[in-house]
């Protein structure tokens, strides 16, 4: 009797194992239409919710008894400068550890008023991930208790890890492959093209020796 109870009950676990189609199905019988974007990369399903229901829709994965999302994995940002008027993307990671099921959700926001509900009431994790995320990507995290720089100078006037910034001086000879041994604007070993034509191998050789 004992051994059928307990194939029963694993039976039942494996019938009621939460899969992606059931969360969506929770949160589209909470939400409807308001969350968009839905996806599955790398089987982690992904989605969209308007900002201003951030914590709405966290605080629902963290109290339905289906869900029982409670554990925050990450929280950062991401900017998308070519989605103007919403260009930074809060993102939020979230962990069942019952079901061992993960769930990625957004919020976008406009970068010239990035305002955010904290979420540091709901998890204590998220305290000093959105520090650090507004330390990096300048999102204001509305009613967090201590909104400060992390790990930049408090006196650094922007936020490094917003793509406004160039990322090198391509004119920096310095940086020319060649004193790496990579080949580079003379095209050693790698016979680059050069204006009228190209500089292979024996031409270095010719240029070592004094021939040209």
């Amino acid at each position: 009797m004992l051994r059928n109870y307990r194939v029963i009950r694993l039976l039942n676990y494996q019938i009621m194992a939460l899969t992606n189609e059931i969360i969506r199905t929770r949160l589209l019988e909470k939400f409807g239409e308001q969350l968009t974007e839905w996806s599955e990369p790398y089987e982690m399903l992904t989605f969209t919710a308007p900002k201003e229901m951030n914590l709405k829709v966290l605080q629902f994965l963290y109290d339905d008894e289906t869900l029982k999302f409670r554990f925050m994995t990450d929280l950062c940002a991401v900017h998308y400068p070519e989605r103007i008027g919403e260009e930074l993307a809060v993102v939020y990671h979230l962990h069942n550890l019952a079901d061992n099921i993960r769930v990625r959700f957004k919020v976008f926001v406009n970068v010239g008023q990035p305002d955010v509900f904290t979420a540091s009431k709901l998890f204590e994790a998220a305290n000093w991930m959105e520090r650090e995320t507004y330390d990096f990507f300048g999102v204001n995290f509305v009613g967090h208790p201590n909104l400060k720089r992390i790990l930049n100078v408090d006196e650094m006037d922007y936020f490094p890890l917003r793509k406004e910034f160039p990322l090198e001086d391509q004119t920096r000879v310095d940086k020319d492959d060649e004193m790496f041994g990579r080949g580079g604007t003379f095209g050693y070993g790698t016979e680059k093209e050069l204006v009228g034509g190209t500089l292979a191998e024996d031409q270095k050789h010719n240029e070592g020796s004094g021939i040209l």
